[in-house]
């Protein structure tokens, strides 16, 4: 690898833990039409994929409801659900670590919520491009959010890492040339392994000289 230059996260699973909240959101779409909650498979289904295709899976077996849900979906208010939201511990510090010699990005599967969690939890002014699945003709595990922040950068691939917790993160950093830090899923083919983010401070790359 070349210098390191930047930093891309991943939202969901690495900046905060927010399989809860996202099990009571979808939850709550599945009460609405009467059909029975998530499943522990839906789950986990649901916490790597973007909303779009989430309503689709959940429904699956109801897709006379689809279009219906899609509209109540895009009505329902996410601020609810953000308490159920955990930031991780040390995500503050080693934002703090990286500034002011690594530039920081996001790229998630998340859409209109993403700015809404940003503001809430402080960290919007800590990153320089934030790429969601509405600002992509592509989704994750596309690379053209991860394309488009390097673009934005005028850096390789190379210059830059990603950090992520899912096989979409896996198939996202592969297919745009870019190395992984797997964070909490030591399962997870990638070229590093981590279980917190102050760890990875201690990663070869980030060691200068």
């Amino acid at each position: 690898m070349s210098q390191l230059k930047l930093v891309v996260f991943d939202c969901d699973g690495v900046m905060f833990d927010s399989k809860n909240a996202n099990k009571l959101y979808y939850n709550q779409i599945l009460k609405e039409f009467g059909h029975p909650l998530l499943t522990e498979e839906d789950v986990d289904y649901v916490h790597i994929h973007n909303v779009m295709d989430s309503v689709r899976h959940i429904l699956r077996h109801y897709p006379e409801d689809i279009e219906k849900a899609e509209e109540f979906r895009a009505g329902l208010d996410y601020r609810p659900f953000l308490q159920h939201m955990r930031l991780e511990p040390d995500l503050i510090e080693f934002l703090e670590f990286l500034m002011p010699d690594y530039e920081r990005a996001i790229s998630t599967n998340r859409t209109s919520t993403m700015s809404n969690i940003l503001d809430i939890f402080g960290l919007s002014s800590y990153f320089g491009k934030v790429m969601t699945a509405f600002d992509v003709a592509n989704p994750k595990p596309h690379p053209e959010a991860l394309l488009q922040i390097l673009d934005h950068y005028r850096l390789r691939a190379d210059e830059a890492i990603y950090i992520g917790d899912s096989i979409i993160d896996r198939e996202h950093s592969l297919a745009a040339g870019m190395e992984l830090i797997a964070f909490k899923n030591q399962d997870l083919s990638a070229e590093y392994h981590v279980s917190s983010f102050m760890e990875i401070t201690r990663l070869p790359l980030f060691q200068k000289g």
